[in-house]
Parts: structure tokens; C-alpha cells; sequence
């Protein structure tokens, strides 16, 4: 790591303290000196103190340093490194304190607590040449010290359950045990200062499951070496990265990288691969799939081009036209050609039901709805939900599609060299009733946080365009219910997507429409269902 004198001493000086206390607990653990006790207690204050030396000159180069003249990463490294360092060290002063009520001291070194100190010990001297190098390797052999201290964890709990079947020294063993899960916990702290050497050398943050994935999806395609960008990280915890062949150069994106959980990750590996069977070209290619435990790793096809929120947010409305025309082109050749007689319902309301909660701890405001007002009685939102599902359920999707599952703008590429549309994310994609993609896509449109009256009105636009052409598709296939329905799908998306929206004017209209949509609903009877109308414009105004 590039850092200054200061800090690098400072550093040096706070890894030599904290072996020393990991070296002085191992000692009391063998004899129960008090005087050992008492040297681990009296040093807290000059580890506190060496940290507070690195946090201010850390904060002292970020000021004086000339703009670009200072490795940011290096700097939070020393930072995060130093609290870790810290936390060892207060672990050590926990485990004496631990043991300090104890009258017979002889009977903790019976048990093998003393083996994950070593552990330990071994990591804090790994520590100084992995900075000193840039180790990567070996910053991957610190982190792997927590595994292994969970796995011997694990025996020393079987073996302390044991003990107190059959010993009468049950202070001892639970104090043990106690002993035991906090050095424990050191490995998790040596796994931090692994992925903050690593990410000190990469310039990004990275975890290190996330490097070991990143790192064999690169082997697995030749790109050692290659940059790597951060795009994104996802509501739903994974990352996405885009992997460069050329700094800087957008177009010499080989892939784009992403890692989150195996089960996520699988299901869309699976996805794309019916897209792939069921209509070729519309999903990109699958590079590389590695799994890690519960982790796994993508790297998939760059796609070129702009996202649908881009083309509609750059104002050209000549590029917007056609990436509508293309998109609605691409949906209606996708819709006819996987259609199934057999229905598959969306559940809106259950969908709903399941948010709400969500919603509710982002606009606690939202709660208040229902009641009276001057002797009339308002449902609330509950009331509203159970009505709507059971028009719902006398109202079920004449047939199913394969749909994309998630069908906000920036999951649909449009090339306009090739006048291609594409999709991305396409891990929730099933047979299931159309309206589902159109409630999501029409919705994703409204939420976009721009306030200018020329953008709202493309806005508006898009959205109504968009529901001709589904309204048109509907009438075509014999889908008399096809605008109750989708009412249904566009309250849900319009109440569950304000947990992700802290503007509280646009959460407020946005929820507000989507309670507009729900009352009138309630209205709806099996004679009423066929000729159930929105006023769409003046939803998306």
C-alpha cells in the first residue's frame, strides 16, 4: 500500500502491540498471572491511542495532499486496518476479563483454546508483508483464517458440551467455552483486514469471495490483468462490475461481472439459458459460472448500447421513437411466439401483501389511511387488499407468456446501430400473465426522479404509447380482462416501489395512485370486469 511515513509506523508500531496482546493472552491462559491480566488491561490506552495517530494523519494527507496525488483506498485501508487491529486487542481484554473471576486458572489450559490463538498469531505476522507487498495471495491466506477458526470452533463447542455432561467444574468449562467464541471472533476480524489489503491494491472495494469469483472467472477466459469497474450493487446484495480490456475504453468491455448468492445467480444462469431455447438473441451469452459455498460468480456478455431509462432521459426523441418501436416489436414477436393456453396468475395483491411491510418502515405515513371522514367510512389499505384479491382471483389471465420478471428501463438494452433490443437481470424470468412486465415497465417509468415538465411529459408519453400497444395485443388474443388486471399489477408496483423512493412528494403520488387504482377496483363486479378502464394519461401526468 502507497502511504506515508507516518502512517506506515504508526501501523507497524499497532501490529506489534496487538501480537504482543495476542502473545500476552496466550500466557495467561497457561499460568493466569495477574500480572500478565494486568499488562493486556493497562495497554488499551496506547492501542486506542496508535489508532487515533493513523485516523489524523490519514485525515491530514486527504487535506494537504495535492487532488489526485493521494491513494484513497490505501488511506481507508489504514483506517479500517487500524480499528481491526483495535478490536483484536479488545478481544484479548475481554477473554481476561472473562477469566478473571475464576479461582482455578489451571483448568483453562486443558483445553485447547490456546490453538486458535496460534492461528491468530500466524495471521498478524502475515499482515506486515502483505502490506509491504501488495500480497494479494497472501491476503487471501489471512482471510482464510476465519474459516478455519470456525471449523476448530466447532469441535472445541462439541468438546465443551461434553465436558459439562460429566464435570463438576461448570464455571470453568462455560468460561472456557465463552473464551473460546470470542477468539473466535478474531477470525472474523482478520478476514476484514484481508479484504482491506485487497482492496487497497485492486483501488476498489472487494470482499473476498467476491475476488476468488472474480478471479477464476478471469482465469477461466484469459483476462488476467484485466480492469475492472464497479457499476452497481443491486437491492437484492449482488455486485456487478464491468470487465475492461482497454482503461477507460467503454467499448472494450469483454463482460460484465456479477457475484451475489448461488441461488440468485443460478436462477438466472437458468434463465438465460431458456431465453436462449425459447427465443435466441434476446439474452446474452454466458462466459463463465463459478460457485463458491453459498456464493456464485456470472460473467456474461458486455451488451453495446444505451439502457431504455438512458434513451429516454437523453432527450432525443428521433432514438427514444425507435428503441420504443423496436421494444414493443421485440414484446409482441416474444408474446406470440411462447404463448400458452394455460394461464399462470401474478398474484398483484399477494405481491403487494408481502411489501407492504417494507413500505410501511420507509413511509410509516402511509399506515394512516382508512377511517371516517364527515360520517363516510374509508377502507383501509388492508380493506382495499382484500377486496382487490378477491376480484382478482374471480378474474384469472386467459393464457401465459415468458416474461422477463423484472422489466425496469435499465434491464432492456436498445442498440440503435442494429435496432436490437435486449434484456439483462434476468434471474425472475418465467411463464406467467403479461401484465406483469407491463405494470413493472410502465411503473419504472413514472419513478424515474426527474422533475423537469419535458421529461414528465416524454414520460407520460411512453407509458401511454406503451399501453396501446399492450391493450392492442390483448384484443387481438381474446383478453377481455387484460386492463382489470393490469389496474391490479400497476397499484402493486406503484405502492411496493415507494420503499425505494425517500422523495416524499413522489412517494406520496405514487402511492396515492396505486390506492386510486385499488378503490376503484373494489367497485368491479363479474358484469363490470370486461369494460374496466384507467384513466392512463392522467396516471402517468
Amino acid at each position: 500500500m502507497r502511504l506515508p511515513k507516518a502512517i506506515k509506523d504508526n501501523l507497524y508500531f499497532l501490529l506489534a502491540e496487538t501480537k504482543s496482546q495476542v502473545a500476552s493472552l496466550r500466557v495467561f491462559l497457561e499460568t493466569g498471572s495477574p500480572s500478565v491480566a494486568h499488562r493486556i488491561l493497562d495497554r488499551r490506552g496506547y492501542t486506542y491511542n496508535l489508532k487515533m495517530r493513523i485516523y489524523d494523519s490519514c485525515n491530514v494527507t486527504l487535506q494537504r495532499a495535492p487532488k489526485g496525488d493521494t491513494d484513497l483506498y490505501s488511506l481507508r485501508a489504514a483506517e479500517t486496518i487500524a480499528s481491526d487491529l483495535e478490536r483484536l486487542s479488545d478481544i484479548c481484554h475481554d477473554c481476561v476479563r472473562l477469566i478473571g473471576a475464576l479461582t482455578h486458572h489451571n483448568y483453562l489450559k486443558n483445553l485447547p483454546n490456546l490453538a486458535l490463538l496460534n492461528k491468530i498469531s500466524s495471521g498478524i505476522d502475515m499482515i506486515e508483508t502483505a502490506l509491504n507487498d501488495d500480497d494479494t495471495q497472501l491476503a487471501l491466506k489471512i482471510g482464510d483464517i476465519e474459516g478455519k477458526l470456525d471449523q476448530a470452533y466447532a469441535r472445541l463447542f462439541a468438546l465443551h458440551i461434553k465436558q459439562l455432561c460429566k464435570t463438576k467444574q461448570t464455571e470453568q468449562t462455560i468460561t472456557s467455552l465463552f473464551v473460546a467464541h470470542r477468539i473466535e471472533a478474531m477470525g472474523d476480524v482478520m478476514r476484514d483486514i484481508s479484504e482491506s489489503i485487497i482492496s487497497a491494491k485492486l483501488g476498489k472495494p472487494m470482499r473476498i469471495d467476491r475476488f476468488r469469483s472474480l478471479d477464476a472467472a478471469l482465469t477461466d477466459l484469459g483476462l488476467i490483468g484485466a480492469e475492472v469497474q464497479t457499476l452497481a450493487q443491486t437491492n437484492s446484495g449482488s455486485g456487478v462490475a464491468a470487465i475492461s480490456l482497454a482503461h477507460g475504453d467503454a467499448n472494450g468491455y469483454a463482460g460484465i461481472f456479477k457475484d451475489g448468492t448461488k441461488n440468485k445467480l443460478n436462477n438466472e444462469r437458468e434463465s438465460v439459458e431458456n431465453w436462449h431455447e425459447i427465443f435466441p438473441g434476446l439474452a446474452p451469452r454466458i462466459l463463465s459460472y463459478n460457485t463458491h459455498g453459498k456464493n456464485a460468480s456470472l460473467l456474461i456478455e458486455h451488451l453495446p448500447g444505451l439502457t431504455f431509462e438512458q434513451a429516454l432521459l437523453q432527450k432525443n426523441d428521433k432514438t427514444l421513437a425507435r428503441a420504443l418501436k423496436c421494444l414493443t416489436q421485440t414484446l409482441n414477436a416474444v408474446w406470440s411466439e411462447t404463448k400458452r393456453s394455460q394461464g399462470v396468475p401474478a398474484r398483484h395483491t399477494q405481491q403487494l401483501g408481502k411489501r407492504l411491510g417494507d413500505v410501511i418502515a420507509i413511509h410509516p405515513e402511509f399506515e394512516a389511511i382508512g377511517g371516517e371522514v364527515c360520517g363516510a367510512q374509508i377502507k383501509s389499505l388492508e380493506q382495499l387488499l382484500d377486496g382487490a384479491h378477491k376480484v382478482e382471483k374471480a378474474n384469472p389471465a386467459p393464457f401465459s407468456v415468458y416474461i422477463h420478471g423484472d422489466f425496469n428501463l435499465d434491464n432492456i438494452i436498445f442498440d440503435d446501430d442494429t435496432r436490437q433490443i435486449r434484456f439483462i437481470d434476468l434471474h425472475r424470468s418465467c411463464y406467467m400473465d403479461y401484465v406483469q412486465d407491463i405494470a413493472v415497465f410502465m411503473v419504472s417509468n413514472y419513478r424515474l426522479q426527474v422533475l423537469d415538465q419535458t421529461t414528465r411529459c416524454r414520460i407520460c408519453a411512453i407509458a401511454t404509447e406503451f399501453h396501446d400497444f399492450a391493450a392492442e395485443f390483448a384484443a387481438k388474443n381474446a383478453d377481455p380482462t387484460f386492463e382489470l388486471r393490469l389496474g391490479l399489477g400497476l397499484a402493486r408496483s406503484f405502492i411496493s416501489s415507494t420503499r425505494f423512493i425517500l422523495d416524499k412528494t413522489l412517494a406520496k403520488n405514487m402511492f396515492l395512485r396505486g390506492v386510486y387504482i385499488l378503490e376503484r377496483i373494489q367497485g368491479v363486479t363479474p358484469k363490470t370486469a370486461q369494460s374496466f378502464r384507467l384513466p392512463i394519461q392522467e396516471l402517468f401526468a
